[in-house]
């Protein structure tokens, strides 16, 4: 575990020298279209008052969002040198940083009403992560993540071919998950109301031309049973 946690320290360096958002894929007109979507999913269930851990934070482009629905946010991340540009992206005295370990966080028990990742958990060791997220969240507190999806035929060949994962810019450990295991992880850990769905036939490569064309055939096979299982990212939530 921790040769995975340096790994992800080395790999906040390798983003910053290559541009985080163009490593991931937020910078083009139809990646600016996905993240906005998730910014919703992620977003809409907070208020004010309320007290939120982002995990696994970044460069805080995710932070900013956070900010914006007046939660106290506590955004962390395991890289120095990505929360560094964190703290420079985002000054709004509703939000703290700090570096931590998400298998073992320094907070005590049932601290946050709510647990919330853009694309973190599969950089995780999944059942250590879900264990200490479980602990730190408060009886009937919520988690919602966005993660890659292993059904996705692109993901599937990133995530295990390591000369293309390495050209791609991912890390050594990340990986993506299949959402039936994923499910069985979160119960096991002690979450209820457990729900993975299947979201994105957006391709952030696409030309802006065709983002609507895209968006709206993929939205339809969004609703497909079996065709819907091989979008390219999987929609999480579930209570404690």
């Amino acid at each position: 575990m921790n040769d995975r946690l340096q790994n992800e320290i080395e790999h906040g360096k390798y983003l910053l020298a290559h541009g985080a958002g163009e490593v991931w894929n937020w910078e083009t007109p139809a990646g600016r279209f996905r993240w906005a979507r998730r910014v919703k999913m992620l977003t809409s269930h907070l208020h004010q008052g309320q007290s939120v851990l982002e995990l696994g934070c970044g460069t805080g482009y995710f932070t900013r969002e956070l900010a914006a629905t007046r939660a106290q946010v506590t955004a962390i991340d395991i890289s120095p040198e990505l929360l560094a540009v964190a703290r420079q992206e985002c000054s709004s005295g509703n939000v703290r940083f700090a570096i931590q370990n998400a298998y073992a966080m320094t907070f005590p028990d049932e601290t946050f009403d709510s647990v919330v990742g853009s694309s973190v958990l599969h950089h995780l060791e999944i059942e250590a992560a879900l264990r200490e997220i479980q602990r730190v969240l408060k009886t009937g507190g919520s988690i919602y993540f966005t993660e890659p999806n292993m059904m996705n035929p692109q993901i599937a060949v990133q995530k295990n071919v390591p000369s293309i994962k390495q050209r791609l810019g991912d890390s050594p450990d990340e990986t993506a998950f299949f959402r039936w295991p994923l499910k069985r992880e979160l119960e096991r850990a002690g979450f209820r109301m457990v729900q993975i769905k299947p979201f994105d036939f957006l391709h952030p490569r696409i030309a802006p031309s065709w983002i609507p064309t895209v968006q709206n055939f993929g939205s339809f096979l969004e609703k497909i049973p079996l065709l819907r299982e091989i979008a390219g990212s999987l929609y999480i939530s579930a209570l404690k």
